[in-house]
């Protein structure tokens, strides 16, 4: 096996990737959502930056308590748009944190590349709550697909850009 993995490549970083991901998928399932409130925190703080900006821009918003934090946001006139564990992209990060680790390169880049792109991620996803948020009040028959489909794509399309980021700019390069 070991033989394997050094002769391919593409194996060697599906194997990696593979036991990482479920490494770290069954410490946020077992560990970090059943003993900790650090799920329940990180929602409040898309809720938190997502009321911000849309205030910002000056509308009125509500959120609603839930759970014993916040986890309804939404616009005055709209029904406000629920932000669950599922949408909080814990695992998203986990998913690129993992592409990155799991392919060559040097260490050193890695170290600053990770974090810039779970940052890069994150504000992505405040601005998909933020779209909707105006999405629920606008349009709300739309907010389903959107929330599906369009997001969902948008999201992974940008993780799958960072990663080719990673590997055409950063991943030959020795620091």
């Amino acid at each position: 096996m070991k033989a394997l993995l050094k002769q391919n490549a593409f194996t060697r970083f599906i194997c990696i990737s593979g036991f990482l991901y479920l490494f770290l998928y069954l410490i946020y399932q077992f560990v970090v959502k059943k003993y900790t409130y650090y799920d329940q925190k990180f929602i409040g703080s898309i809720i938190q930056a997502a009321d911000y900006l849309v205030k910002l821009v000056g509308y009125h918003t509500f959120m609603v308590l839930q759970d014993r934090d916040l986890q309804v946001i939404g616009l005055d006139g709209g029904t406000g748009v629920w932000v669950g564990s599922n949408c909080n992209a814990i695992t998203l990060f986990s998913l690129f944190a993992v592409f990155i680790i799991a392919y060559p390169g040097h260490h050193k880049s890695k170290l600053w590349f990770v974090p810039a792109g779970i940052i890069a991620i994150h504000i992505l996803n405040i601005l998909r709550v933020v779209a909707l948020m105006f999405i629920n009040l606008k349009a709300p028959e739309y907010l389903s697909f959107n929330h599906t489909y369009t997001f969902t794509f948008l999201v992974y399309a940008f993780i799958f850009w960072l990663w080719m980021v990673w590997i055409n700019k950063f991943s030959h390069k020795q620091n």
